[in-house]
């Protein structure tokens, strides 16, 4: 039976989550690049709500939660939202119409691709990059969404917990975003050029967006306006919180200052780790996940340059790394007195989800880096994945949109 204030809340929650990639994202990313690449980076966000949302309404929905096929895909019976209209479906949202369930979803579709360009930011094709949205979303993003949340998915019969995306969001796009760095190949930059942020203002503008957003992501995967919901809204904030800090203590520790692109960096991190746990612990546990993850994901982002790699805005580094932390503290902090339809984790007597916690992440990262990489090298043989080596010197403004993103 439909319920107002559920459906209410899940619509409000929608809107907020669409927030998160334009201008939320879009703009995180956008102040990050040179100023020649600003407004191609910023499209790249913009685009994916164009582009996922046909993709999600004609097959990728029905994929993602439709009649499961062996546990591993759901059938195309919902394609074109066929059979998907405005009664609920008690499966996945009992007090809300199930088109109000399916637009809730497709917003996690959108940004998840999305989350990806920052490791290839500044030199990827704009029209392979379309492609490559429609593809990686139907062959990675649809079927780790069925194992996780869709009825029959295995991840799911197995017992594993993520409340708001730690795999299906994080976790498939950060291990997505390391293969897309390695294949398509390190930045090409001018002798006299400097690759500093070309606007931290609107990174910070971006990154508080994104905290502002990320309240309908967690708490809005309650699915209901109770006592869950509020849980989640709380050990969202507190961990976005701790991490900012921990983040920022450590950078002035180590670099000798504390910079406003480490506090962004690190509140991001920390909404990246709780957000599968976010649904199964309380404040305190909420605090220990922000706090520890801020140092992890700072070091996480400076090994890279080591490893030889060009995580161009540290999408695995936060993303990949973080998402990976908050899916494994879910096996050690989860306790059903916060959620009775969770389950325990180690702290609280539990040892068996964590182990299922972990087998989870082990089968999200290897399945994403596996077809993320064919798909990657098909997309190369074909269409190429970089500009031209003096378009990505010109810029990616200017070489695929024959616009600039600021006149002087």
């Amino acid at each position: 039976m439909i319920n107002g204030s559920d459906t209410g809340f899940v619509l409000m929650s929608t809107a907020l989550v669409m927030l998160m990639t334009a201008p939320g994202l879009a703009l995180f990313y956008g102040g990050m690049v040179r100023r020649k690449n600003v407004l191609g980076t910023i499209m790249q966000s913009f685009i994916a709500l164009g582009v996922v949302s046909i993709q999600w309404v004609l097959i990728g929905y029905s994929l993602a939660f439709g009649p499961d096929i062996g546990h591993f895909i759901g059938s195309l019976s919902w394609a074109g939202l066929n059979g998907v209209g405005l009664t609920p479906n008690p499966d996945y949202a009992a007090t809300v119409p199930h088109q109000a369930y399916m637009m809730f979803q497709m917003m996690f579709a959108v940004i998840t691709p999305a989350l990806i360009t920052g490791a290839f930011a500044e030199r990827f094709k704009f029209k392979t990059y379309l492609l490559f949205l429609v593809l990686w979303s139907t062959l990675v993003y649809a079927p780790i969404a069925h194992w996780v949340w869709g009825v029959g998915g295995w991840i799911r019969n197995m017992g594993a917990l993520d409340f708001a995306g730690g795999l299906v969001v994080h976790i498939s796009s950060g291990t997505a975003a390391l293969v897309a760095a390695i294949i398509v190949g390190k930045r090409k930059v001018h002798l006299d050029e400097i690759t500093k942020p070309n606007n931290l203002t609107m990174t910070l503008t971006g990154a508080a967006l994104l905290w502002f957003g990320w309240f309908g992501f967690n708490a809005g995967s309650a699915l209901t306006s109770g006592s869950l919901a509020t849980s989640a809204f709380v050990a969202t904030h507190i961990a976005a919180a701790a991490a900012t800090m921990s983040w920022l203590f450590t950078e002035w520790l180590h670099r000798g200052q504390p910079t406003a692109l480490g506090a962004a960096s690190g509140a991001v991190a920390g909404l990246v780790a709780i957000t599968p746990a976010s649904g199964y612990v309380g404040p305190l546990a909420a605090l220990l996940i922000g706090l520890a993850v801020g140092v992890l994901c700072y070091f996480a982002v400076g090994i890279k340059t080591k490893l030889g790699y060009d995580d161009s805005l540290d999408a695995v580094g936060v993303h990949g790394v973080g998402g990976t932390f908050g899916a494994i503290m879910v096996g050690l902090f989860a306790s059903k007195a916060i959620n009775p339809a969770g389950g325990n984790g180690l702290f609280y007597g539990d040892m068996h989800l964590l182990g299922v916690q972990v087998i989870s992440v082990a089968a999200a990262i290897a399945y994403s880096f596996t077809v993320t990489w064919l798909l990657l090298k098909i997309l190369d043989k074909t269409l190429g994945l970089r500009v031209k080596g003096e378009d990505e010197l010109d810029g990616l403004d200017i070489s695929q949109h024959g616009e600039s993103g600021y006149s002087f």
